[in-house]
This record gives C-alpha cells, sequence and structure tokens, in this order.
C-alpha cells in the first residue's frame, strides 16, 4: 500500500527516551517515502510497508538496553509483521538493533563496549552482504562513512551462532580496522569485527552504526546512509536494484 502521494509507507517507531526518530523519519523523507510515526504503545502499524526502530535509550536502557521496549505494544506488532506472510522490512539502529536482538527476531545480544566507554566518532564500515532488503544499493565490498555513538555496541553471540552467521552471509556490515579481524581492533569490540548482521531471509537488518545521521553532506559526514533507506525503498517497490547508485 502506498499513501495518497503515491510514495510508499515507512514507519518509524517511537518509544520513550528514544532520540533519532526525527533523523530517522527525515532519512525516510530523503529517500523519497512517507515517513509514518508509529507510537510504543500503540500496536496499529498504519499499514505501513517497513519499519525503522531508531536508537536513543527506550525506557531508559532499565533492565537491559532494549528489553523493555521489545515487550512493547508497538513490536508485538512487528514481531508479527516480520515473521508473518507480509515478511515486514524492518531496520533497528542502535537502540533498535538491541531491541531487535531482545525480541527474538536477530540473533546474539549487543553487551558495554570493551573499554567501557561511550563512543562517538564516524566509523567506515564494510559492506559483506548487498543482498538484503537494506543494502542492495551498494556494492559488496564497499566502504561507507557512517556516525558511530553508543555504550553498548559490542555484538556477542556463541561460536555456534557466529558460524551460522558468516556461512549464512547475514553479517552485512563490518567495522574497518587495521588489524586483525578478531574484534581487538574495532571501535567496541564487537567479536568478529561484526557492526550489522540480518535475519535468514534478509528482511530484517540491525546495526549499531547510523545511516540516518549520514544522508546529506551537509549535515553528516557522508550520504552513504542514504543507501539504505533507498534499498528499502526498492525492496518494497521491486524496483530494479541500483548497485552503489546511494554514493
Amino acid at each position: 500500500m502506498t499513501s495518497g502521494s503515491g510514495a510508499p509507507r515507512i514507519g518509524v517507531v517511537t518509544f520513550p527516551g528514544t532520540l533519532d526518530d526525527v533523523d530517522a523519519a527525515r532519512a525516510v523523507r530523503y529517500a523519497g517515502a512517507e515517513a509514518v510515526p508509529l507510537w510504543h504503545a500503540d500496536g496499529d502499524l498504519k499499514d505501513v510497508e517497513a519499519v525503522v526502530i531508531p536508537g536513543g535509550f527506550s525506557y531508559g536502557d532499565y533492565l537491559r538496553a532494549g528489553a523493555i521496549a521489545s515487550h512493547a505494544p508497538v513490536m508485538r506488532s512487528v514481531v508479527d509483521a516480520a515473521r508473518g506472510p507480509r515478511k515486514l522490512p524492518v531496520l533497528g539502529i542502535c537502540n533498535g538493533f538491541q531491541v531487535l536482538c531482545e525480541a527474538g527476531l536477530l540473533p546474539g545480544a549487543l553487551m558495554r563496549n570493551a573499554a567501557l566507554k561511550f563512543i562517538c566518532r564516524d566509523q567506515w564500515l564494510r559492506v559483506e552482504n548487498a543482498d538484503t532488503a537494506w543494502s542492495s544499493r551498494f556494492d559488496t565490498g564497499a566502504e561507507i562513512l557512517v556516525p558511530l555513538k553508543n555504550a553498548e555496541g559490542r555484538y556477542v553471540a556463541d561460536d555456534h551462532t557466529l558460524d551460522e552467521l558468516e556461512g549464512e552471509g547475514r553479517v552485512v556490515f563490518r567495522y574497518v580496522t587495521d588489524g586483525a579481524q578478531d574484534g581487538a581492533t574495532n571501535p567496541n569490540g564487537a567479536l568478529r569485527d561484526i557492526a550489522g548482521i540480518s535475519s535468514a531471509d534478509g528482511r530484517i537488518v540491525g546495526l549499531m552504526p547510523h545511516p540516518e545521521h549520514a544522508i546529506d553532506p551537509l549535515t553528516g559526514p557522508t550520504d552513504d546512509g542514504l543507501g539504505l533507506f533507498l534499498s528499502a525503498l526498492d525492496a518494497i517497490t521491486g524496483a530494479p536494484t541500483l548497485t552503489g547508485a546511494s554514493s
């Protein structure tokens, strides 16, 4: 379904404590879609065709980051729509990634950064899989620059899960580092330098860095992040993939 203007509708969720919903909605509009506000206490997804769960500190990060948000009414609807016949594309950014892991839509967890410090910097990422609903506008192997800002961004999972993610090509973004691919030189100690992963069908993607803050060189380090939102539009409309067209 599209809006009266004909633009695809992408929902942007707001929880108490969400910080980046305004920029996420701006990124959706930059990509050419209609940004539809979705409130945490409302299970109505308003006929959206994709959902973005932005960053912040949902419910104050009480219990664990993303733990309470994963049980919110809107998340119950998102989980049902993502797992059901609709296969709703979902993007979780930073706290949104944590919410997706807590909700069971993505495996693993996000722990305190290895240095136990909040990190705020621009970060290069390598696109490892350009065959998901949120990365098709990139070339596999391309490097993109987007902001990174978190205190609990260290991706962890057991070895079996990590091997499964690697084997199935579900590592979508990896931190670009100068050292060995062992988590020792990336910003937060994420295992295998993993910055973002996907579901098995590639419709659900979570990542810790912030593509919504890198959609216009005037306000961000690059416009590299816009590629994620343009990719979602392609997935919604069935448009042919324009690899590498975002940057």
